[in-house]
């Protein structure tokens, strides 16, 4: 019941994971749960932040344990989990405190989806390493003693800025090795020296109010922690939470607080525009023009939720959405232009005419107008690649050309490249235009 990973449950229940990520959306909603943001280290699997809310993620973090710093990425190591609400059920988590600080240390300072190539719980594995782990009282000194007699000593705060990595080398001595430290997060220490084998103590002065944990763990030679084959079970990343509609219906007050945004490594964007709306409005009145453009609004939305993508905002009688992946754009972008044609069948005029446009690559997750939005060239580029179509037109920048799975769904159909000049983009880029179905298009 803490920090549930809904792909692994959706797995475990053999059920659509998606399905299983909207159910813990909602049930989050109506608190039965609770969300979490967590920062992931990719060497350690520990957990080195943890937020209730989106706001107080910035753009980069640091591990204490392996002394270093990471640029914070949406798609990479920033997991998004459940715990069960203390209103439904209490649990000894909800009281993190309460714990022993190794219970404190393991469980609540790691993940559980790091894993070696076993199978084995990183999370574990590390346990197995770990000598002493205590709370250090405030306003206290904590004296820490351990016998070493070769390998590699890590020693840090699970709090952060304050962390040894100490090598265990040359002749044993008899008398106890001291080293004084400070915990103070304010002022960050971080130091590789060399000890010798023996007896080691650790004097860890708390100079705030706040209590503290410090951990030590003994590599064994020959180990080299930075090879460890760790990797990670598929979990909930931020961006993927980003793209699900359901959050973006759900969790409108999530906002991101770095005012230089957070980034997001590959992300496919689709926009959309409606040929000739000005005068769809003029032929058929405002009412019913802006009752038909609503109306293609929520056929465009079911269409991004089924290809497992998000509406990120309206223009207008223009659409731009995010996708997972470049195939599951362009699927989309088929259905869509589809779906317009089906509706606009029978009608005396075809009065809905699709224009459509796909790219991908990275981008800032950032808050604009109290909304999470994209912003960035990558966002640009999409944008100029839809104000090439024409009626019915798709057009695909090449890299979402190239991505896996594109060419079998636009080959047939007959796709060709062309060369093109796009504003604010200094060469030529090779795009590709997916024609009018025959009997479709509606003029230039």
């Amino acid at each position: 019941l803490f920090r549930i990973n809904p792909f692994t449950f959706a797995k475990e229940k053999n059920a659509p994971a998606e399905e299983v990520l909207d159910l813990f959306l909602h049930a989050t909603n109506l608190g039965l749960f609770r969300k979490e943001w967590a920062l992931f280290c990719p060497q350690c699997c520990c957990v080195v932040e943890s937020l209730r809310t989106l706001r107080g993620i910035h753009n980069h973090y640091h591990c204490s344990f392996c002394q270093v710093g990471y640029e914070t990425a949406l798609d990479e190591y920033v997991a998004v989990s459940f715990t069960v609400s203390p209103d439904v059920r209490e649990i000894a988590f909800h009281h993190p405190g309460r714990l022993s600080a190794w219970e404190h240390f393991i469980k609540v300072g790691n993940t559980r989806d790091g894993v070696l190539p076993d199978g084995t719980l990183f999370r574990d594995a590390k346990a197995k390493l770990g000598r002493v782990v205590e709370y250090l009282p405030p306003g206290e000194i904590t004296r820490l003693e351990l016998d070493v007699d070769a390998g590699l000593i890590m020693a840090a705060s699970t709090e952060g800025r304050l962390g040894l990595l100490l090598t265990v080398t040359g002749a044993p001595v008899a008398e106890p090795q001291v080293t004084r430290l400070r915990f103070d997060p304010r002022e960050p220490f971080y130091a590789s020296p060399e000890v010798a084998p023996g007896r080691i103590v650790f004097e860890i002065e708390n100079v705030t109010e706040q209590r503290g944990i410090f951990g030590i763990a003994v590599v064994p030679p020959g180990v080299d922690i930075g090879a460890i084959p760790l990797s990670f079970v598929p979990f909930l990343t931020g961006k993927r939470l980003l793209t699900s509609q359901t959050f973006r219906d759900l969790f409108r007050s999530e906002v991101i607080a770095a005012r230089e945004g957070i980034g997001v490594r590959d992300i496919t964007l689709l926009f959309t525009d409606l040929k000739e709306s000005t005068a769809l409005y003029d032929r058929i009145g405002d009412l019913n023009a802006f009752s038909l453009v609503q109306e293609h609004f929520d056929r465009l939305q079911a269409t991004t939720v089924r290809h497992n993508g998000a509406i990120i905002k309206t223009i207008g009688d223009a659409v731009m959405a995010a996708f997972l992946t470049p195939a599951d754009a362009v699927a989309a972008a088929l259905e869509m232009r589809s779906d317009i044609a089906e509706f606009n069948r029978g009608k005396p005029d075809r009065e809905l005419i699709l224009k459509i446009g796909v790219h991908n690559g990275a981008v800032i997750a950032v808050t604009l107008n109290e909304r999470l939005d994209y912003f960035g060239q990558t966002v640009n580029i999409a944008a100029r690649v839809q104000n090439q179509a024409q009626a019915d037109e798709i057009w695909l920048s090449q890299d979402v050309y190239d991505a896996e799975g594109v060419r079998a769904l636009v080959e047939p159909l007959n796709a060709d490249a062309r060369l093109s000049s796009l504003k604010g983009v200094q060469e030529q880029l090779r795009l590709f235009c997916v024609p009018a179905v025959s009997g479709q298009a509606g003029g230039r």
